[in-house]
């Protein structure tokens, strides 16, 4: 990333990035060439300012914070964002409802939010998919109940509770907009679980009929589940860390992730100083992130670039640097972080590690099952050992 500066303090700056700063200044300030059209600024510059970068996301988050800063009215224009797609919880509303946006409101407003999504059409393909199987209102309108309203085709196949014209209580449908958000919340865990558990209560209490068509609810429920990218996060509850290629030898550069929002570059080197040779590297990569206070957005504009940048960088076919999700304590997985700065270090393939999420998801049927009778068996032997 560099900057071009004139002699007049007033001018516009020239801002831009390169993977290769030599042959684009010797283009931009070379000796002109009266037969081409192309930009020459030799006459024009007076100081280079520069600064060197690791990687393709490095230097694109420097420059949108750079363009940010200079040109405060025309960056967004001169960065074309396209905003990532995020699935909309109104709980605002009396009766809620979701959709999807690509705004985000007000930071300090109930509604939530997830995301980011690879593009709009596959965030409402899941939204319309996982809505499927819950009773939660789909049309647009804000409700005033009455008995006398006919309802839609939604009510009549009896796939929404109806409060259009109080079809149920308002107790019952607050309890039916809970079950969505633990969904969106656990990334389709909780209903997995709870069709899991109420398929093997009916199997032992030998309702096979209702168990087999339990089941059926599991087998759908497969497809749904593989369209949601383990990326996509409730925004208040985002935490994650990135990991990218230094230019300095032997480090590495870390990126903060917090409510969505992108902070850093945080240079960590490899080889510990003589006062730190004792301490672990999960306890020195730990410190180094402690040391870095996590950013705070401005606006949800802010938060909406941050967020296009993310998404830029994860949808595309091949990503330099790797990212890791902090878990529902806001935990951060150290040794897999660990691993993941040896290869970045080394240049290898990212570590297929949320392929194996979506391997496990594939097994969602068995998982919970699974998960459930290793937590009884967990329970059951430490009572053993008190």
């Amino acid at each position: 990333m560099f900057t071009l500066r004139g002699h007049d303090a007033q001018a516009e700056p020239y801002v831009s990035k390169t993977a290769n700063l030599r042959r684009r200044l010797q283009r931009l300030l070379g000796l002109p060439d009266e037969r081409t059209k192309k930009l020459n600024l030799r006459d024009r510059v007076s100081s280079i300012e520069y600064t060197p970068t690791g990687s393709d996301f490095e230097s694109g988050f420097l420059l949108y914070r750079t363009l940010r800063e200079t040109f405060p009215k025309t960056y967004a224009n001169r960065l074309r964002f396209r905003f990532a797609p995020l699935l909309k919880l109104h709980l605002e509303n009396e009766f809620p409802r979701a959709s999807i946006t690509t705004r985000l409101g007000r930071l300090t407003g109930r509604n939530l939010y997830y995301g980011p999504f690879p593009s709009r059409a596959s965030a409402e393909k899941f939204m319309n998919d996982s809505l499927d199987f819950f009773k939660m209102r789909r049309c647009v309108d804000d409700l005033h109940p009455d008995p006398k309203f006919p309802g839609c085709i939604y009510s009549e196949m009896k796939m929404c509770l109806a409060p259009c014209f109080k079809g149920c209580t308002g107790e019952e449908y607050s309890a039916e907009v809970n079950r969505v958000q633990a969904y969106l919340d656990s990334g389709g865990d909780s209903l997995a679980r709870e069709l899991s558990i109420q398929r093997d209560v009916a199997s032992m209490n030998l309702a096979f009929e209702a168990a087999a068509a339990i089941h059926v609810q599991l087998e759908k429920l497969k497809p749904v589940l593989s369209q949601f990218p383990e990326i996509v996060r409730r925004l208040d509850r985002f935490s994650a860390l990135i990991i990218q290629p230094s230019h300095t030898r032997d480090s590495i550069t870390f990126f903060r992730i917090d409510r969505g929002l992108i902070s850093g570059p945080l240079p960590f080197s490899i080889h510990a100083a003589e006062h730190a040779k004792s301490q672990s590297m999960e306890s020195r990569v730990q410190e180094a992130l402690d040391a870095s206070p996590a950013a705070r957005a401005q606006s949800a504009l802010e938060t909406m670039e941050h967020l296009a940048i993310l998404k830029r960088w994860f949808y595309r076919g091949r990503r330099v640097g790797e990212i890791f999700l902090a878990d529902e304590k806001d935990a951060l997985p150290m040794r897999r972080i660990v691993r993941g700065i040896g290869r970045v270090l080394r240049g290898e393939r990212p570590e297929e590690d949320l392929l194996e999420l979506a391997k496990v998801r594939e097994g969602i049927m068995e998982f919970p099952v699974k998960q459930i009778e290793t937590d009884q068996n967990q329970a059951e032997q430490k009572g053993e050992s008190q």
